[in-house]
């Protein structure tokens, strides 16, 4: 029997493609989201590739947005199900104990902060993380009897109500917005240090002024780094901050570590970074092992709940849980928290040296392999009569590695009789994400830093397109979708990050090239 030719089996292929694409669009909502800017149709996956209907293959930076530590169809994680599978164990069990999830929750328990590790409680929750946030507000407002919660700009939590509420585009709610500090476009104009000590003494007064319109609120909830809000890292010393400022004033800490957890971010919870324990940690993605599982971990103290309080259809998904127990023990027996950490510093650097020939190129953040890329309009310098001369005065560079002069100069200097007096003064800084926002004094205002160009969420999207294009899959995000986001698996090797870092410079040449011709 003769086989067909090649191009018979492409044209097949691509006919395939394109027809489930159609269907997809005649019968799916108009609200769905990852299939607008990315029309693949995938098949077979495995580690960071992902194979498509119509033969073509990607490097998947995406991986479930975060879902996917061990990328796709990682052996421990198969093997886990189909050991469930063949056992006879029952698949769905409400809220049931079993051996799996006893299992699961076990190595869940070994990896968490001590402090929060020796008292927890666990809640299973719906399977996605929007529900374990609704959860963990349910629990707060019950345990304080209190309503409000405090959150931040910028800040993703989820779809459902509640957790809109407390996230960065909510309209009509019942938190209060606090500053979330960050060095490229810092709320205050300075960034650094200084930046997020602005932002801690405003949360502070909000709390202690008994004018400001803001009552005791039942909790606080904050991402230890920003992900849809443009993989912005908290700096360390401003989270130990809102620690002790929660602490004081006996509101429950919620740390959302959704995306964060089971080593994304270098250590295997991204509080870690900064030693703080939370009262409260929102767990889902990675801890399913990429099936769809949510839990809320609390201080015991705050169980004071009763049955039924919060419930689930499937809190009790077996499968995931046995997935979730093989992710959990691979991630830490094989220290990929600590080789996410290390790749993702090199990546890092490499993408600061690739946004030094690049004008486009805004900032470059993250915190290990959750990795941020902002572009900028360049011409934006321009388009406000900022001349060349201006911008070339602008010396030095950010605090992310990337030059100066891809921000707008700051404003006309402080007159030399309104300037703060030299000895209440803060010294200006250029201070890490990581550096201490403990200053002792007030802020001095004239070390503030230049103004960011305008963001370019039109050359992210041709530079999200190019990398399709070059078999590479990367998602958009921050204020204005012109952060190109990187999320690839934590078991990637040194030559698949080359591969990524080369493919992306191309794509943002490309795609650069006719907006900035």
């Amino acid at each position: 029997m003769t086989e067909p030719a090649p191009a018979a089996v492409s044209a097949a292929h691509s006919a395939a493609h394109e027809g489930i694409l159609r269907r997809q669009s005649a019968r799916e909502s108009a609200a769905r989201t990852y299939a607008r800017a990315l029309p693949i149709v995938p098949v077979r996956a495995r580690g960071l590739t992902i194979e498509g209907a119509d033969g073509q293959r990607y490097l998947d930076c995406l991986s479930g947005a975060g879902t996917l530590a061990l990328g796709h169809n990682h052996p421990v994680v198969l093997e886990a199900i189909r050991k469930v599978l063949d056992s006879g164990a029952p698949l769905h069990v409400l809220d049931l104990a079993t051996p799996v999830k006893d299992a699961f929750t076990t190595e869940l328990f070994r990896t968490l902060p001590r402090g929060l590790a020796d008292r927890a409680r666990i809640q299973f929750c719906g399977p996605a993380g929007t529900d374990a946030v609704e959860a963990a507000l349910k629990l707060v407002r019950t345990a304080t009897g209190r309503d409000g919660m405090l959150a931040f700009t910028g800040a993703y939590h989820g779809m459902t109500a509640g957790a809109l509420e407390a996230s960065g585009g909510a309209q009509d709610v019942r938190v209060a917005r606090l500053p979330y500090p960050q060095d490229y476009r810092c709320p205050f104009g300075i960034g650094g240090a200084d930046g997020a000590e602005l932002a801690a003494r405003w949360t502070e007064s909000l709390l202690d002024d008994p004018k400001s319109g803001v009552p005791h609120p039942a909790g606080m909830i904050l991402e230890p780094v920003q992900g849809e809000g443009g993989v912005i890292p908290a700096p360390a010393d401003w989270l130990r901050r809102m620690r002790e400022i929660t602490a004081a004033r006996s509101i429950p800490l919620i740390a959302d570590e959704v995306q964060t957890g089971v080593g994304r971010t270098g250590t295997f919870w991204a509080v870690e970074h900064s030693g703080i324990v939370p009262d409260v940690m929102v767990l889902s993605k990675a801890i399913g092992g990429s099936l769809p599982l949510a839990v809320v971990v609390y201080r015991d103290d705050l169980d004071v709940w009763p049955p039924g309080a919060h419930a689930g259809t499937f809190r009790g998904n077996q499968l995931a849980m046995a997935a979730g127990s093989a992710t959990l023990a691979y991630v830490r027996e094989n220290g990929l928290a600590e080789r996410a950490g290390v790749l993702g510093a090199r990546m890092l650097a490499q993408l600061r040296s690739l946004a030094a020939e690049h004008p486009c190129v805004g900032d470059v953040r993250g915190s290990g392999l959750m990795i941020g890329v902002e572009l900028v309009d360049p011409g934006g310098a321009d388009q406000l009569g900022i001349s060349d001369g201006l911008s070339a005065a602008i010396s030095g560079g950010t605090s992310s590695g990337v030059p100066a002069e891809r921000h707008m100069p700051a404003g006309p200097a402080v007159p030399a009789e309104s300037a703060v007096p030299a000895e209440s003064a803060v010294p200006a800084k250029s201070a890490g994400p990581s550096e201490s926002a403990g200053s002792a004094g007030p802020v001095s205002f004239l070390g503030r830093s230049p103004r960011p160009l305008p963001p370019a969420p039109e050359l992210a999207a041709a530079v999200q397109r190019e990398c399709l294009s070059r078999g590479l899959i990367v998602e958009l995000g921050g204020r204005h979708s012109s952060v190109v986001r990187l999320l690839p698996p934590l078991t990637i090797t040194d030559e698949q990050a080359t591969a990524i870092l080369d493919r992306l410079a191309e794509a943002i040449s490309a795609a650069a090239r006719p907006h900035y011709a």
